[in-house]
This record gives C-alpha cells, sequence and structure tokens, in this order.
C-alpha cells in the first residue's frame, strides 16, 4: 500500500468531566460559531499527557475549580455533522478548591452551577449530545473504578 492509500482513522480524542456540587452540575458556556453553548470542562488530550491528567488540567483552565476525580464514567465515540470524529472519556469529580481569580481558556465565556433539568428543558443549548449522553449515564449511577483506565509506560 502507497503512502496516498494509508489512509488511517484518526478521531479527536477528548476528555470531559462531570463535576457535582449540591446536586448541580459545574458547566462551562462558551462561544462557539457565534453561540453561547453548554458543555461539561472538557478539551483536547494534548500529547504525552494521561487521560486523568488532561481531565484535571482541563477542569481547572476552563472552570478556575481543582477537583479530584472519583470515577470514570465511561467512552463516548460521536461523529460531528462535518465528519469529525470524537472519542471522549469521562471522568466524575469532586471539587476541592476554587480560584476566582484564574483566567479561563480562550473562548470559555464563563463556569456555572445548574441543574440537570435546566439542561435537559433546553438540548440546543448543548454543544453536542455528548454532554447530554454523559450525564445521563452519570445520572443513572454509571460509574467505573479509576483503575480500568490504564496508562502503560
Amino acid at each position: 500500500m502507497d503512502a496516498a492509500q494509508d489512509t488511517r482513522w484518526t478521531p479527536h480524542v477528548t476528555v470531559a468531566t462531570v463535576v457535582v456540587r449540591d446536586g448541580q452540575l459545574l458547566l462551562v458556556e462558551e462561544a462557539i460559531d457565534g453561540r453561547a453553548v453548554l458543555n461539561q470542562p472538557a478539551g483536547h488530550l494534548e500529547p504525552g499527557e494521561s487521560l486523568a491528567g488532561a481531565a484535571l488540567r482541563e477542569t481547572l483552565e476552563e472552570t478556575g475549580w481543582t477537583v479530584r476525580l472519583t470515577a470514570f464514567i465511561g467512552t463516548y465515540q460521536w461523529t460531528a455533522p462535518d465528519g469529525t470524529p470524537f472519542l471522549r472519556f469521562a471522568y466524575a469529580a469532586e471539587p476541592v478548591a476554587h480560584d476566582p481569580a484564574r483566567p479561563l481558556d480562550t473562548g470559555i465565556l464563563r463556569a456555572l452551577w445548574l441543574d440537570p433539568a435546566q439542561l435537559r428543558a433546553d438540548p440546543a443549548r448543548l454543544r453536542s449530545p455528548l454532554v447530554w449522553e454523559v450525564i445521563a449515564d452519570y445520572l443513572a449511577g454509571q460509574r467505573h473504578p479509576l483503575s480500568i483506565v490504564k496508562e502503560i509506560a
């Protein structure tokens, strides 16, 4: 097979964190294509980074919250309407500390706490169907030990 025929599927690998406090979910409102949409703290895996490390980093960068991962929720495969494939690895976490002076990532308008019913009532505000799928699994009690995800050195 020559190089032109050697096309490989290369999905975008992302992480997301479901952080719950007093029955509310930590979310980010971000500007995407001129719209304000809601997402979990989420982002792309960086080279040399573990999935858990990426989840902690993205949560801090997008919300100013330091969190402790408590469980692995699941893995989600989705193809965006433009054909971009995604693999999302979702974690559950509890809040530890907040730094309100920390600048948030570019494109993040604000971090906010919302009741799950508020999200369910307005699905058009969600960045992608992945957002509700992860939350629904979390709310249904889907939790796996963090050890289910292994990083091989």
